[in-house]
């Protein structure tokens, strides 16, 4: 049982809204996915009314083939965004799974923006960056003992 007197950190505070606010936009941009992919079966029977459109698809590829990929990544990237509000949810109740899983994800984006970089994306070092500077927090000392991951500091006796 945690006790109710100690206050989250800062840090704490910042991160949890930040993952609200990741999580938001994740179920936004899985519902927008999953609304698309309902409406590319239709566009594509339409026939010559959307050559426009058929123009930007490869021929070799059809279009129910592509709503059904865009229908699973909406999926996913909304029980992300799920699982993300689930997450900032443990990092204001102090609990123990939300800072393992924030420190797991920090190390999964690391990883990613490492990726990306090699593959030419530049702008990943922001993103490699920031996830960084979580990990380097979630590991202070203070923010350990919030969680409930390490003992008290015991203090030096004189």
């Amino acid at each position: 049982m945690q006790s109710a007197a100690k206050s989250r950190p800062t840090g704490v505070t910042i991160i949890g809204i930040l993952t609200i606010i990741g999580g938001i936009l994740m179920i936004g941009s899985g519902l927008t996915l999953a609304a698309v992919a309902a409406v590319i079966p239709v566009i594509s029977s339409m026939g010559d009314q959307t050559n426009a459109f058929q123009s930007q698809i490869p021929s070799s590829i059809p279009s129910e083939f592509i709503g059904v990929a865009l229908l699973a990544v909406g999926i996913i990237f909304t029980i992300i965004g799920i699982i993300s509000l689930v997450v900032a949810y443990g990092l204001f109740k102090a609990k123990k799974w939300a800072w393992t899983i924030s420190v797991g994800l920090s190390i999964i984006s690391i990883a990613m923006g490492v990726i990306s970089i090699a593959t030419g994306n530049i702008g990943s070092i922001v993103s490699i960056a920031i996830s960084g500077v979580i990990l380097y927090y979630l590991y202070k000392p203070h923010v350990k003992e919030y969680f409930g991951k390490q003992a008290r500091i015991a203090e030096a006796k004189p």
